[in-house]
């Protein structure tokens, strides 16, 4: 595990980040967003999920990755300078995807969960849904979705949101795809969005905290 402490202030809340099929903990991304957040006084946390930490390319199968993230937790909660924060979980892609499992399954102290760029079918293939879990997650949820995600566009997160009552938030990154990379004529770096990702997170945290 890795960690992300605020320096400006006491941590509000932790948020323990997990990885995309494709790149682990220590990713650009993975590492910039962790740190940007932590900036914003939200401590993180991340991990790499058994295949990664072997340096396999294929990922583990459903019930392995959902004991990694239960193993994760309960070594945070173990932690005494980290058990009385409120906990968020989620991550990048499949990352956020089995920590919504986790949580759809009846994980306990979870305050809220993060996804960063939700992978609600494969590209091309919309009919395949995963989403049927989500109603039975109780806590608050915040999708942070590229405009033109391949994996589930902004639009399709906003339509699937309508179901959740007010229990989700969307953030729209304009222009975005599913690593959250924009078109040139936007006009901003890839460091503008990290840190819009990153804005986006803490706020929503902070504010549910509140």
């Amino acid at each position: 595990m890795t960690d992300y402490a605020p320096t400006r202030s006491a941590p509000c809340a932790l948020l323990i980040l997990a990885h995309g099929a494709g790149a682990g903990q220590h990713s650009p991304f993975m590492k910039r967003v962790a740190r940007d957040i932590a900036d914003r006084g939200v401590a993180v946390t991340t991990f790499d999920f058994p295949y990664m930490a072997a340096r396999r390319k294929l990922p583990d199968k459903a019930p392995v990755l959902e004991q990694a993230w239960r193993d994760t937790i309960d070594a945070v909660r173990s932690r005494a300078e980290l058990r009385d924060l409120p906990l968020f979980i989620g991550g990048k892609s499949m990352g956020g995807r089995i920590a919504s499992q986790v949580a759809s399954s009846g994980a306990t102290g979870v305050a809220g969960l993060v996804f960063l760029g939700y992978p609600l079918h494969p590209p091309g293939k919309p009919e395949q849904r995963r989403d049927a879990h989500l109603g039975a997650i109780g806590e608050p949820m915040l999708f942070v979705q590229g405009e033109r995600d391949a994996f589930g566009t902004a639009a399709e997160i906003h339509e699937l949101l309508t179901r959740f009552a007010g229990r989700a938030t969307l953030h729209v990154v304009a222009g975005g795809d599913h690593s959250f990379n924009v078109p040139a004529s936007a006009r901003r770096t890839r460091d503008d969005v990290h840190r819009e990702v990153a804005a986006a997170v803490a706020v929503w945290i902070r504010r549910a905290v509140e």
